[in-house]
């Protein structure tokens, strides 16, 4: 196992490689990078990136980028539409500042070499670092989406266990009617229907909108603070367990549904064995191996996918808000920086899902696959 563990570390270093520059390079060719919005900024333009992008389509433009990143459009000075009327030295300037000095190979093998030490520089708009950035919204998106994973699974397993051994029964069929609406509609647009329901939208105004604390609470009693947090944190949720849970409870089900149509099934029913303890004495350590073995991946599926939008709905100040922001105003540090923690969170996560194959079941041999 130690072998098959090392293998995959070595592994993570190429994929890692691949997915950045993949990345790296389609961000050449995105319109309206960060010095253009910065030049927009100065004209009184603001940050309307249709006004950046939507005039002079006919213009030469020179292959670069800002910062770790790049962004088509931003290139030597006088090709940008936002240096009309500008002096030159000023463009330049700005240019030194976010990087577009430099061509863009040299940008990437710094940006990459900084990133073997967890460097990931400074955001551009911010002026902070992308590590103290990230590790300030972490909390967040960890809080919401590793409460929203802990409920999916205790509604899940138990659901599809049901759902199993009343297989074709009316709750079976009505269930699955349920399952599919949640599994059907996007949790951003769940989100929007507690905001409009329950938040003070149109109806009532029985939870707050935005934030995870109210305000003046860090001086309340332990209690009341956790209290204040759970109300907070009770739409957010919801919003994403509504529409987690299908997936997970159908493939509980048809696990369970597979293991109790085996032989050793029939053999213990033949020992009169009861139900009960065919189901959790037998069936529930071999139906469980995919299910307990895929958390780790579901926990990062809903941290860094599904939690986005739901965050941007009830500006909660996590990373997907973060992201958000980042990719608006061409922030490249930290859609880079982000990138690359999350991309390594999940190629590790994935490690952590093999291993705990083994240790739900020890008869997997990862060594012995050839």
């Amino acid at each position: 196992m130690a072998a098959y563990i090392f293998r995959r570390l070595l592994l993570v270093v190429p994929t890692l490689l691949g997915i950045i520059l993949i990345n790296f390079a389609v961000v050449q060719f995105a319109p309206g990078g960060p010095v253009e919005q910065m030049l927009a900024e100065l004209r009184g333009e603001g940050q309307t990136l249709g006004r950046l992008t939507g005039e002079g389509q006919g213009e030469t433009r020179a292959p670069g980028g800002a910062g770790m990143g790049g962004g088509g459009g931003d290139g030597p000075v006088g090709t940008y539409r936002g240096a009309r009327g500008l002096d030159p030295a000023i463009v330049a300037e700005i240019e030194r500042i976010f990087g577009f000095d430099k061509p863009a190979h040299v940008r990437f093998g710094e940006m990459m070499w900084g990133y073997l030490t967890f460097d990931f520089g400074r955001s551009l708009f911010r002026d902070q670092p992308v590590v103290d950035l990230v590790i300030e919204k972490m909390p967040v998106s960890i809080s919401l989406g590793l409460w929203s994973t802990l409920i999916i699974y205790l509604v899940s397993i138990p659901l599809g266990i049901r759902k199993a051994v009343q297989d074709g029964t009316r709750f079976d069929v009505w269930t699955s009617g349920v399952v599919l609406v949640g599994y059907a509609i996007p949790g951003f647009l769940f989100a929007i229907l507690l905001v409009v329901f329950f938040a003070g939208g149109s109806f009532l105004q029985w939870f707050p909108l935005r934030g995870l604390a109210s305000s003046g609470s860090e001086m309340w009693p332990f209690w009341q603070r956790a209290l204040d947090y759970a109300w907070h944190m009770a739409l957010p949720t919801l919003a994403l367990v509504i529409g987690g849970f299908a997936g997970l409870t159908m493939l509980t089900k048809n696990a369970f549904l597979d293991e109790i149509g085996k032989q050793y099934v029939v053999t213990a029913r033949a020992k009169g064995n009861s139900e009960t303890r065919i189901l959790y004495g037998h069936v529930f350590r071999n139906a469980m191996l995919l299910i307990i073995a895929g958390f780790p991946a579901a926990f990062i599926s809903i941290l860094f996918t599904g939690a986005l939008l739901v965050e941007i709905v009830f500006s909660l100040d996590g990373l997907g808000l973060l992201g958000f922001e980042a990719a608006i105003r061409r922030d490249y540090p930290i859609m880079f920086g982000t990138l690359y923690i999350f991309t390594l969170m999940g190629l590790i996560l994935q490690i952590i899902g093999d291993v705990m194959y083994t240790v739900v079941d020890p008869r997997i041999d990862f060594e012995a696959r050839r």
